[in-house]
């Protein structure tokens, strides 16, 4: 009895998410606590259907450009932390990047991810004129940058410059749980009001977390869930945590595909519009994580536009996959696997869908 009543909950829960009602932390709960494989298929359902229903068929392809690992942070999770020695440092010539810009042009990208850590030998200056001369050169693509926290003056430079679009993990939105994963110096307020400016500065703005990171409790995802929904990003990344050797978190317990696919279709259903990579520590964990991804509402692939030595330079954890179908050179063996699921790759920007969609 009592596990039907349950199941009715859960339904009622559910069948609220996709209505597109407020869920209150007890309700939240109700949809994380019980997670079972025929939950997540349910979900992984209504989350496909609501995004075919926006985007139909397409599964769009951002080409990434990991273009420095210096980084200041010291992040406990993270490979290219500050205070790995023994990382391989490497930074990208602004005609560096410019190449994997043209050779993602020429495959067929019409938008550039370019990542890096919170290297300060990227002035503003530099990075302003790095994407002022990307956006000479490919007026129709879409800019994306992902460098940390900034002031507000360099986000609006950047945007002056020509970059249309930002990510910038949260990674937990609990006061406690980020203070396990970071240095003190890092503050969970700093980064929430970075990703309000650049919310209000006009950016396409992306969010998101690590599923399973040490510490993280149901509280915590909750408090995730309703961040996001109060921040209502355009762009939300979501991928397990995988540990690094090199890092005090080296002997934590990797974070589980299942989490991560049934929290990516719990996404979906909250932020009917929004841009869902399928990421490529899901490629990681799982040899069919991004396909997985996919059919658990996910919209977005990255593949990787970075020149073929420094790929495995930028290691945020250990084993990722550096070649093969997150590559760019692997692209049609990405078109292949994206269509035997149904869906095709899209090759225009990949703007979020207007809110008219859902009208």
């Amino acid at each position: 009895m009592r596990q039907e009543s349950g199941e009715k909950d859960f339904r009622r829960c559910g069948e609220k998410l996709i209505q597109r009602q407020h869920l209150n932390r007890e309700e939240w709960r109700v949809l994380l606590q019980g997670q079972t494989q025929e939950r997540q298929e349910w979900l992984a359902a209504q989350a496909s259907k609501l995004r075919d229903q926006i985007y139909g068929k397409r599964i769009f392809i951002r080409g990434l450009i990991e273009f420095t690992n210096y980084c200041k942070n010291d992040c406990f999770y993270c490979g290219i932390r500050r205070s790995n020695s023994r990382a391989r440092r490497y930074r990208l010539s602004q005609e560096e990047i410019l190449s994997c810009c043209r050779t993602g042009y020429g495959l067929g990208f019409r938008t550039f991810v370019l990542q890096g850590g919170e290297d300060s030998y990227y002035t503003d200056e530099r990075l302003t004129e790095m994407i002022r001369k990307i956006r000479q050169e490919f007026q129709d693509c879409a800019i994306t940058l992902s460098v940390g926290e900034k002031s507000r003056e360099s986000y609006e430079a950047y945007r002056k410059a020509g970059a249309d679009r930002y990510l910038l993990r949260h990674e937990t939105a609990n006061e406690e749980h980020y203070r396990l994963l970071h240095p003190e110096n890092q503050r969970l307020g700093d980064r929430i009001q970075c990703l309000k400016t650049l919310k209000s500065l006009g950016y396409q703005t992306g969010a998101g977390f690590m599923t399973g990171s040490p510490g993280q409790t149901i509280e915590a995802i909750i408090d995730d869930m309703m961040f996001l929904e109060e921040l209502q990003p355009e762009m939300v990344g979501i991928g397990p945590f995988i540990p690094h050797h090199q890092t005090p978190f080296r002997g934590e317990k990797q974070g589980s595909l299942e989490l991560t696919l049934y929290l990516l279709s719990l996404v979906r259903l909250l932020l009917p519009r929004v841009l869902l990579p399928a990421t490529t520590a899901l490629g990681t964990i799982d040899e069919k994580g991004r396909e997985k991804g996919i059919l658990a509402g996910a919209n977005v692939v990255m593949p990787n536009l970075s020149p073929a030595d420094v790929r495995g330079k930028y290691l945020l954890y250990d084993n990722k996959i550096c070649t093969g179908k997150e590559a760019a050179e692997g692209l049609e063996a990405l078109r292949a696997s994206v269509n035997a699921l149904g869906y095709e790759l899209a090759v225009d920007r990949g703007d979020i869908a207007p809110e008219t969609v859902l009208a």
